[in-house]
Formats: structure tokens, sequence, C-alpha cells
């Protein structure tokens, strides 16, 4: 990647990139529009240029003034930008890494750090920016972008009519990851004839569920090029992205809600810094896969700082799709024997755990005490019951509200308010974590409970949202704020006091599917569609956005289900991490072997699961619930030698899918497959004849090199070996 810092004639600065194979393809942009309508103007309104550099940081101060027409639409280009000038640039290198900070001065009192870094191997750049006040009154901050990215794009002299497109990904309940791609004409986003009156397409969430509407993410491709550039926040609050135009260079920008979309206001004490959340972005010259594999890379690092247990990426099973908020001692260690010595390593206890008397679970969250009726003997006792039969015991919590029917519904003066009220949302209300009574009352019910009871594992869930925003500082978005990063400081302590737990994040299934998040779990949850026919077209999606090693996906199973069924369901687990549910207890002999065959290609496969490349090959109908077509999933092992693919036929799929493989001659080195499609690899691609509606199937693939994958005891990686 190239990155060029454009400093401009009144020393305001802009940040553009493009990927380095094509810097010979960058032109020179026009200075002044000549148009025939510009040459009707009187000679005193001309010239108008075709461009000015936008710059690299968006910041805005309550009382100035915004750019035409812009007021509700976006808070970019205030008044605030106008006396920032280019104070200086440090850059920092090390052996592997280098750290830019460019910084921009006011002469009214305040100053910006753009900080850029970049680590030897890295494929994306991390961006956050940082505002200052330097003069000896306070000051209120309504918008601070994390990033912004301008010049766009860099490979048309003009407006580049015709050729560029936003890419988005929608996100709701049970249907995550819908991505979405809109040509800028199309998202009015064309520059005016004259320059006059801007173009914005400001979008986000604003509450506590960071994937609710939008995931954190903004793409733009220049067709014509073949290039993408891309961003993705780190941010579980409320967030926005831009797209913005006042000229004929587009801006993508990003970072915390503004005071116009989220309510967010900061007031800035003399001598005082706030810094934004970072981003990550990166360009490629490639398609939307290609960028996707960049921007999630950055979420490695992360995913490797986890327990010892989650090298190999074992199995879960979870019984919330078995007892539905009914789970008891006797029933979870029926479970337990028939998982024993299959491949699974985690036991998870669901919802329902702390019912008491008079109380339904789905309403009595926060007082987390174990039910006698459910489990007489403690539930530790049941933990010791599970790994007893070789498995890690899991427990579920929604630590960060009280329902209704719990005695802490009414410890108004613990809770978050809203205008002085409590905030109720359906039938929960909110622990403030800002408050150290809650933190040390959650302490205690929480994460005593796991520690002396011997859980080694915990599922973390999150069921309703802020919405606006809190009291308690100077805004009701600042108070969001502080609250989701004491949320986030008390996932931080979880770790810290017990180093191996393995931690799930899940929010209504997957409405915390976002960097900051998941870099405090071992896995997120990756949807509710526990066992939704949609479930594939959402895992394969979310492999864009996330890493699949941290994706668990339900694979919940009935004795009633055909062979076809339970193919579709555990073939849709290769897409991320497995993780079994429903009435296994009850499947017959035969049945039951079929998930063992499934587990056990699964182990085999784990390691391209754990590193690896994925490009999605579909042919689908405008429908999720009510899917059409087919689906194709290859991950290439970042070796090479070694691929998966995961193959989804839907109601009327195509007679043949044709999926492109890497280079080179490929062969079968196992399969996972009910009832398997005919399929041919001699054309160094691979070619699917898919006759059935409804069916699952996985492949695994080596390359003819004289290479054979090989079984591994359960919990260990496999290898290939020459």
């Amino acid at each position: 990647m190239v990155v060029e810092y454009v400093l401009a004639a009144d020393q305001s600065v802009g940040l553009r990139a493009f990927p380095a194979s094509r810097s010979e393809q960058v032109v020179t942009r026009r200075e002044f529009l000549e148009t025939h309508e510009i040459e009707l103007l009187p000679e005193f309104m001309r010239p108008i240029r075709a461009w000015v550099v936008e710059p690299l940081v968006q910041v805005k101060l309550a009382g100035d003034a915004i750019d035409g027409f812009s007021q509700g639409r976006t808070m970019r280009n205030s008044e605030t930008l106008a006396s920032l000038r280019y104070a200086g640039q440090e850059v920092t290198q090390s052996a592997d890494a280098v750290r830019i900070v460019t910084t921009v001065r006011s002469d009214r009192g305040y100053a910006c750090e753009h900080r850029l870094r970049y680590r030897e191997g890295d494929v994306a750049l991390t961006i956050d920016t940082a505002f200052l006040n330097e003069g000896e009154r306070s000051l209120s901050l309504e918008l601070l972008a994390s990033f912004a990215l301008s010049g766009l794009t860099p490979f048309a002299v003009d407006d580049a009519p015709d050729r560029l497109h936003v890419h988005r990904f929608r996100s709701t309940w049970s249907a995550e990851a819908r991505h979405v791609c809109e040509s800028v004409e199309a998202l009015s986003l064309e520059r005016s004839w004259s320059g006059h009156g801007v173009r914005a397409e400001r979008f986000g969430q604003v509450g506590s569920m960071p994937v609710r509407g939008w995931f954190p993410f903004l793409a733009l491709e220049d067709r014509a090029a073949g290039v993408f550039w891309g961003a993705q926040l780190a941010w579980a609050g409320s967030w926005q992205m831009e797209v913005y135009r006042r000229d004929d260079q587009l801006t993508l920008s990003g970072g915390v809600a503004d005071r116009e979309f989220g309510h967010w206001l900061r007031v800035v004490a003399p001598g005082e810094s706030v810094s934004s959340p970072p981003a990550v972005l990166s360009t490629v010259v490639g398609d939307l896969d290609d960028l996707c594999q960049r921007l999630t890379a950055m979420q490695r690092p992360a995913a490797e700082r986890v327990p010892a247990a989650e090298a190999s990426l074992p199995v879960a099973f979870n019984e919330f799709c078995t007892t539905w908020g009914n789970p008891s001692h006797a029933r979870t260690v029926a479970l337990a024997r028939r998982l024993r010595g299959a491949g699974v390593r985690y036991l998870v206890i669901d919802a329902g755990w702390y019912e008491s008397e008079g109380a339904s679970w789905e309403r009595s969250q926060g007082e987390w005490i174990v039910s006698e009726r459910l489990f007489p003997q403690g539930i530790g006792a049941t933990a010791v019951a599970i790994r007893e039969e070789g498995l890690i015991p899991g427990l579920w919590f929604e630590f960060e509200v009280v329902g209704e029917e719990s005695p802490q519904f009414g410890l108004t003066e613990h809770l978050l308010h809203r205008d002085g009220m409590p905030i109720t949302a359906g039938r929960r209300r909110f622990w403030d974590f800002r408050d150290p009574w809650v933190r040390e009352y959650l302490r205690e019910r929480v994460v005593g409970l796991v520690r002396d009871a011997g859980f080694g594992y915990i599922k973390v869930d999150y069921n309703e949202t802020l919405g606006i925003g809190v009291d308690g500082s100077e805004s009701l978005g600042q108070g969001l704020l502080e609250h989701v990063q004491a949320v986030q400081d008390f996932f931080r302590e979880l770790h810290a006091s017990l180093p191996e737990l393995v931690i799930e994040v899940c929010s209504s299934g997957g409405h915390r599917l976002e960097p900051s998040m998941l870099e405090l779990a071992s896995m997120g949850s990756f949807s509710d569609a526990h066992e939704a026919l949609e479930i594939p077209i959402i895992a394969a999606n979310l492999q864009r956005l996330m890493l699949p090693r941290q994706s668990q996906i339900w694979a919940v199973l009935h004795p009633e289900d055909s062979d076809r069924r339970l193919g579709y369901s555990l073939a849709a687990g290769f897409l991320g991490r497995l993780c079994l549910s429903g009435a296994i207890d009850e499947l017959s002999d035969e049945q039951w072997e079929l998930v063992r065959e499934a587990i056990d290609l699964y182990r085999r496969a784990a390691p391209i699961i754990k590193d690896g490349r994925s490009r999605v090959h579909a042919q689908l109908g405008p429908s999720w619930r009510h899917p059409h077509g087919a689906q194709a999933v290859v991950r290439v092992a970042d070796a090479g030698d070694q691929a998966l693919a995961v193959v989804h036929s839907f109601a009327t799929p195509p007679r043949e899918l044709v999926v492109p493989l890497p280079a080179g001659e490929w062969q079968l080195a196992g399969t996972f497959a009910p009832s398997a499609p005919a399929f041919d690899l001699s054309s160094g691609e691979l070619r699917l004849e898919l006759e059935r509606e409804f069916e699952g199937s996985v492949l695994l693939l080596a390359r003819n090199s004289g290479a054979r994958l090989h079984d591994m005891p359960p919990g260990q990686e496999d290898v290939l070996e020459s």
C-alpha cells in the first residue's frame, strides 16, 4: 500500500491511499470545472475548483458553523477545521513497525493528532485521532472521527461517473451480515454541477448493540480500476460511517456517533485530550473477499491470545436448544455421557439454571442464585460430573441486565437512568458498570460462582440495547460511551481473574460481532438462527467480517431429522466453530455415527478454519428465509497446500456449480456428505452437480504432491505430512 499525506496551499492536510501495484495508474486531476453550465455563469463566479484537499481529521466544536445544507445530514467540514494548519509530523520506526503522528493545530487553542500505525506483515493500517484542548477554557466536542480517507478515486481525472460502488453489511436479528452493494449514483452521491451543496450518506447504529442495523464496515469499489478501499471500526457503542462528497473526490470516514446521530457531546477541559476508537483501513487490487480478508486479518493477534484449550478450535455443545431454558443436573449428565469420547470439548449450560420459584428464567436475570430444584446438589456438582466425562463445563450469564422478576430490579440507585428514570427495555433494566458497587456485586455473583464451581467456559449474552444513551455525563451519548468502556473493563477483569476461562460473547445472537468485543473473547455467537435454513448463508457472509475461528455456529440435531437434514446442519458448522445442540442423547446409533463422522472431519479441517483465506461463491435468490440457489465457500490454508469446501444447495439449485480453485492439481483428502453431490476436480476447479435441494457437504482437499492428511488424537491439531 502507498499512503500519501497531501498538504494544501492553506496548510490543511489530507490522506489518501492506493495499492502500490497501481501507482503508475494514479492520474493528475483536473483543477477547475469547465462544463457547459459553468461557462454560462457570470465571470465573477468563475473559476470553480474541481476539488480541494479534504482534511484527514474530522472534528467539530459546539457553536461552529457547518458547511452548506449539511445540518442533520453530516457534521463534517465545519468551521472547527477552517483554522487547523499543519504543525508537524513525527515518524517513529522500529525493527518491525512504523508510527506516523501528524499534528494539525488551530490558533483558537486546540490541536488534533492523526495517528497511523503499521506493523511488518500487516495487510491494513490502524488509525485513530486525538483532540487536544490547548487553550484556557473548556471546549464542547460534537464530532471526533477515527479516520478520514479522501482522494477517491485517484484513478479518474474527473468525478468518476458510473464506476464507484459502496459496499456495506446490514444486520438484523437472525439475519446478520447481508451484503449490500449500491452505486454512488444510486445513493445520490454524485457531485453537484457547481460544487454547492454537499452529499453525505451517514449510517451506523445507536445504542449498546454495535451490530444492529449495520456492521461497522464500509468499502468503496472502483470497478474501472479493479481497486477496493475499506475500513472497519472497533467500537461496541454508538458509531457511524460516512461517504461524503462536495466535489470530484469522495471521502470515507467513521468513528463514534456524533451529536446529531448519536447524542454525543464531550466537554474537554483545558489540557485534556480525547481519543477516538481505532479503525483498520486497507486498499487492494481484487474483489470484496480480498479486501475483507485484509481487514479481518487484523483481528488475528487478539484471537491468538486465548486460553490453551482453544488452540485446536474444539467442538462445543450448548444445551439451550435441548432444554430451552430448563436445564437440570440429570439431563446435563446424560448429555455429557453421550458426548464422552466424541471429540467435543465444551458442554455449556445455557439460560434457566438460576430459575426461582414463581419466576421465569426469561425475566429473573440478576440475582444469579442456582436453582435447587434443577441442581439439588449445587451446580458445582454438575460441573464436576461434566469434567468426569472428559469435557470442560460452561455456564451462561446475562450479567449486564436485571429482569423484572429479579429482586435486583428495584435497586434503581445502581441501575442506568435516562432523564432521571431507570431505563426499562422490554422486561429488563441495566446495571451501571461505572458504579463500584455493581462491579463488586458481579465479582461475587459471577466471577466467584464460575471460579468456585469449577467452570472453564462462560457464555455472556446481552439481549437488549440501551438506545440513545444514559445519564451521568455531559451528554447521553458520552454516558453510554463511558458505560460501554466500563463493561469492557469488566471483561478484561474476567480475563485477569481467570486467565484460562474461555469466553463466548453473544448478543441476541450476533449483535456484538465487532473487533473490540471479539478481542475480549475466544468466540462470538454467530446468530440466533438456531435451526433456520439460512444458517449457511449467514455464516458464509460473516467470514467477511470476522475470523471463522471466532464464529460459533449452531448445528441443532433431532432424532426425527433425516440424514440429509443432519448433514445440512452439520456442514454449516464447518464455516466457523461447530457448536452442537438438540436432543443428541436421543439420536439413534446410526445418526450418532454420522455426527461423529462430521466431528472427525472437523478436527482435521480445524487448522484451515483457524488460518486460511475464504472466498464465497453464491448463486442465490433475494430471500434468505426462503433461500433458492446454491453456495460454496472455499477456504484455502495459509500455506496453500490444503483447502476446505463447504457446499449447500437450497430450493431450485443450479444444475452445476463451478468453483475456482488456486492453481495446481487437487485431490480429495476427506469428505462429509450424507447425500453427496457428484463432483469433479480434474479441470483444476471444483465442479459440483447439484441434483437435490437442501443438502450440505464438506470436501477436504489437498494439493496432489505426495502429501497426505492423517488423523490425530482428539484435541490435537492435524498436520500435513510429506
